[in-house]
């Protein structure tokens, strides 16, 4: 499942870590030729970008708040000025409650407003807006313009704790088949990623035991193990690419099986 993007240009959110950059890195490898590194936090973003490079292509740092209206349009702006033009938009970056907020009680009834409209408009308004931008740029590329968002699973069973990212996901699913339907024959799809290893995860692990730690997130699975943010990224990739062109609005599930049973191994 390894298709070519070779000679794209491609704006990937949320670039800084985890998945965001294993996406930015692998669209490299697969052959573009341009890649947009955007990120909140500089100094990420300017690593990854170097490691864009090092993987063949040219490469644009961008710091970005997807909080903000404004930064995002210069975002997109910049990225089609400066690489002239846009052929592939990946919606990668996410947050959960606990960026905004240490209370332990985040349920429907507890979860602050602030919370909530903060993992909105990262998670879904972002999206959304980022889509809105870059949509002209895609109309007029040549080279099979795509965009693959990232939702989770999360958006399709829910998870206590957690309301504003289940909801948010969720909308992310569906629009990415409006998206799909207002854009076309610009493609949009999105992946449902389930437990993977990412600094996040790796935060979440220092807390406590990691064996036991580990081994409660990966019950529920069929495979075993963690997943990687280089298998998301692939799959990223294949549906970007000229190999997926009768693809469009639809979700990809990359879990390990978690959602294929109601089973949890010993």
């Amino acid at each position: 499942m390894r298709g070519s993007l070779d000679g794209r240009t491609v704006l990937v959110t949320g670039a800084g870590q985890g998945i965001g950059r294993a996406i930015a890195v692998e669209t490299a490898r697969q052959g573009a030729s341009a890649v947009a590194v955007a990120d909140r936090n500089e100094k990420t973003a300017a690593e990854t970008a170097e490691l864009v490079r090092a993987a063949g292509a040219r490469a644009e740092a961008i710091v970005c708040d997807l909080r903000v209206r404004d930064s995002i349009a210069e975002m997109v702006a910049r990225t089609a000025e400066h690489f002239d033009g846009l052929d592939v938009l990946v919606n990668n970056a996410g947050v959960i409650e606990t960026a905004f907020t240490t209370e332990p009680d985040r349920g429907v009834d507890s979860l602050s407003e602030d919370v909530w409209d903060a993992v909105y408009e990262v998670n879904l308004k972002a999206v959304w807006l980022t889509t809105k931008f870059a949509a002209p740029h895609l109309r007029r590329s040549t080279r099979g313009p795509a965009i693959v968002n990232t939702a989770s699973v999360s958006g399709l069973t829910g998870f206590p704790n957690a309301p504003a990212y289940g909801v948010t996901k969720a909308g992310v699913v569906h629009l990415t088949k409006v998206t799909a339907v207002d854009l076309a024959p610009v493609r949009c799809n999105c992946l449902c990623p389930g437990v993977i290893d990412t600094p996040l995860a790796q935060d979440f692990f220092a807390a406590g035991d990691r064996a036991a730690m580990e081994h409660e997130l990966t019950a529920p699975q069929l495979v075993e193990r963690l997943g990687r943010p280089e298998e998301v990224a692939r799959l990223a990739c294949f549906l970007a690419c000229d190999d997926a062109a009768f693809i469009t609005g639809s979700s990809y599930v990359i879990d390990g099986g978690a959602l294929a049973w109601l089973g949890v191994r010993d």
